[in-house]
């Protein structure tokens, strides 16, 4: 698969991102079936979650038996697990994959943590306490006179009339003592990376039924039954696994709120909505050769295998040193 421009030197891992329903999952389990000494990463924000596997589409046991997997059921869904944290695990993964001599595919449809682990990012803490005494400051202008005060780099990429952007570089410049600025140069820039990246997609009308069915066979597979053995005697989930598509509606369904019918539909419903953001954040990726789907994400099959043969061995400990904030 040729690649543009870019004569960084490849890790001999690959990177299969696409939508929710894409298939990314079946193509990656397909590949390293087909080829020796393959393992898979899951950049995935919410499979990390323990007993969260039927709504999440975690890979089954027999398959996690066949192939090893990493960064699946890792974290009690009690807990939170930071992106710096996720950033380390697959730092960790790809390094014990390389250090047996074998090559990995990480598979991701999370795309921050897709942009952290492929760029690296250095990403900036959450200091809530002061995100909150700034945002009592209601004058806007205000704030972004005093972000240029601090950090005029950082305010010279952001429109003055952006809140949102503004309060989080005034919250991490005064809670770091750094300017915001001094953690990269944001999402906005697509550096060479070290990885291949193939992207696949179906039409949006497609992607929106295959959305659809795979919630009836999550159903009859017992979806219901494993979100109530999550909240049973009491328990709750962590803020960000409460937020895992599907969880939340049945989650209202289990306490009473709506039926399953209409808990269903709005799961349907606000999962297409998260497959067009994803869509959008990858696309503006220059750096993923796209592979457009008709049927099956079987059928590109042999294409996957051909770029995976063409970046050759692991050389992941030659090309990439784990950062100092890791």
């Amino acid at each position: 698969m040729h690649r543009k421009n870019d004569e960084t030197p490849r890790n001999g891992n690959l990177l299969i991102v696409g939508t929710t329903a894409s298939g990314k999952s079946s193509l990656a389990i397909e590949l390293a079936r087909r080829r020796p000494n393959v393992e898979i990463i899951s950049i995935d924000s919410m499979a990390i979650y323990k007993g969260m596997n039927i709504g999440t589409a975690t890979p089954t046991i027999l398959e996690q038996e066949e192939i090893p997997h990493h960064l699946i059921n890792i974290v009690e869904p009690s807990e939170e697990f930071a992106l710096p944290l996720f950033q380390s695990a697959v730092e960790k993964a790809l390094r014990e994959i390389a250090g047996r001599g074998n090559r990995a595919v990480l598979v991701g449809g999370t795309g921050l943590h897709v942009r952290a682990v492929v760029d690296r990012l250095e990403v900036p803490p959450r200091f809530l306490s002061i995100k909150d005494e700034i945002e009592l400051i209601s004058e806007t202008s205000f704030l972004y006179r005093k972000l240029k005060d601090l950090d005029p780099s950082a305010a010279s990429k952001i429109e003055p009339g952006n809140r949102r952007r503004i309060v989080r570089a005034l919250e991490v410049t005064l809670g770091t003592g750094r300017p915001f600025s001094s953690f990269g140069p944001g999402l906005d820039v697509y550096p060479p990376s070290p990885f291949t990246q193939i992207g696949i997609r179906f039409s949006r009308d497609l992607n929106d039924l295959r959305i659809a069915e795979r919630y009836k066979i999550q159903i009859e597979d017992g979806f219901v039954e494993e979100v109530r053995d999550l909240v049973s005697d009491g328990r709750e989930l962590s803020k960000t696994a409460s937020q895992a598509l599907g969880y939340k509606q049945l989650i209202s369904y289990i306490e009473g709120e709506n039926t399953l019918e209409e808990a269903i539909e709005s799961a349907i419903s606000s999962t297409r909505r998260f497959a067009r953001r994803q869509e959008k954040w990858f696309r503006r990726d220059p750096r993923i050769e796209w592979l457009n789907l008709e049927k099956d994400p079987l059928e590109v099959l042999e294409k996957v295998i051909k770029a995976f043969d063409e970046i050759g061995v692991n050389t992941l400990n030659e090309v990439v040193k784990t950062p100092d904030y890791l």
